[in-house]
């Protein structure tokens, strides 16, 4: 049993039967974009955890269930760290990268994912008796990586994100991690947690710095706040994507800037009707985006936690934009496009997509 808010599969707008086109999805090679490492753990991995550490997080699938059945985004933030406490090791956070990479190998036809890691809520400078080092906390992850790649084929890549609701000290800390702890996966430098009440132009700084030393912009922007905070992620921090940017929806100069630029969409629309960014799949604007001529991904965000997975969003995406198999199968192929993997690696995935497709 999944912990969940409210299942995906009864969210307003999701048909409760399925999709003819779901033996395709779950076959079809996809590389998901936006997708947290801790939001990622599933009940068994996080009921694992929670009997590591014994304490506010229950191990019993159904009042795991119930403990997830959050309010609003303000309260899904105050459950999210509540998990992210469990990871308190470096013996942790190889358990739970490994598990994750299983999981979305085996049980989604992933090829290719980058994680969205937030290295500060785990080493905590600010509190060093619950944290680790960032030394054990990047050992960790670069074996779990490399392990991944071995047993499933998965090829996994970082992006290290402030957590905006700790502010400068985050971002100067996480910024640090990046530059002078900077492992062999870590590709993109981000901001996430809640945007209300933390204005994105007080992270130019750190994201000038971080696109210097070659780092991606991939900022979260416009989920729970105005296309404003979209312009602000595009002008001031050089984004390459924008994490959600749902409101966009409301300004149509900044959906003519973003079709023309090419600036995709990380889109994802489960997670948007959960936290209540969205008030119904119904009501998405992902075909709006679509019909402006916006470049879209689907993810799945934080995807145990919204009782959904890349492969339902894909199935959620099919439903909303009227999605034949060829279009999913474009719709992969986007995201590879979009992705910052090697050259080689893209090559790769996009002929494993157009055998699929053949076969």
């Amino acid at each position: 049993m999944r912990p969940s808010p409210r299942p995906a599969d009864t969210l307003p707008g999701v048909p409760d039967h399925a999709s003819p086109l779901d033996a395709f999805i779950q076959g079809l090679p996809k590389a998901e974009l936006h997708v947290h490492h801790v939001g990622s753990a599933s009940a068994r991995i996080v009921g694992e955890l929670a009997a590591r550490h014994p304490g506010t997080v229950p191990t019993d699938p159904e009042q795991l269930a119930s403990f997830f059945e959050f309010r609003d985004f303000a309260h899904f933030i105050e459950v999210y760290l509540a998990v992210v406490a469990l990871v308190r090791t470096p013996e942790d956070i190889h358990y739970l990268t490994y598990e994750i990479a299983r999981e979305m190998a085996t049980e989604q036809g992933l090829r290719y994912a980058e994680l969205t890691c937030t290295p500060y809520t785990s080493v905590r400078p600010d509190d060093p008796t619950i944290g680790m080092s960032i030394e054990g906390y990047t050992e960790a992850l670069e074996a779990a990586r490399a392990e991944a790649e071995r047993d499933f084929g998965l090829v996994l890549r970082w992006v290290y994100d402030i957590p905006g609701e700790f502010g400068l000290p985050a971002a100067d800390a996480t910024l640090g991690y990046a530059l002078d702890h900077r492992s062999d996966g870590l590709v993109a430098f981000g901001l996430g947690g809640p945007e209300i009440g933390v204005p994105r132009p007080q992270f130019q700084p750190h994201f000038d710095r971080a696109r210097a030393a070659g780092l991606h912009s991939v900022p979260h922007a416009g989920e729970t706040t105005g296309p404003q905070t979209v312009w602000d992620a595009l002008r001031l921090l050089g984004a390459e994507r924008i994490g959600h940017g749902t409101s966009a929806a409301q300004d149509p100069e900044l959906l003519r800037h973003l079709a023309e630029t090419g600036v995709p969409l990380e889109v994802c629309p489960s997670s948007n009707v959960a936290t209540r960014a969205v008030a119904s799949l119904a009501e998405h604007p992902l075909p709006l985006f679509r019909d402006a001529g916006v470049t879209v991904t689907i993810g799945s965000d934080d995807p145990p936690m919204f009782g959904t997975n890349l492969v339902h969003e894909y199935a959620v995406a099919a439903d909303l934009l009227g999605l034949d198999e060829a279009g999913l199968a474009e719709l992969a192929r986007t995201g590879v496009r979009v992705s910052f993997a090697p050259e080689e690696i893209k090559t790769r995935l996009l002929g494993e997509i157009d055998a699929y497709v053949a076969g």
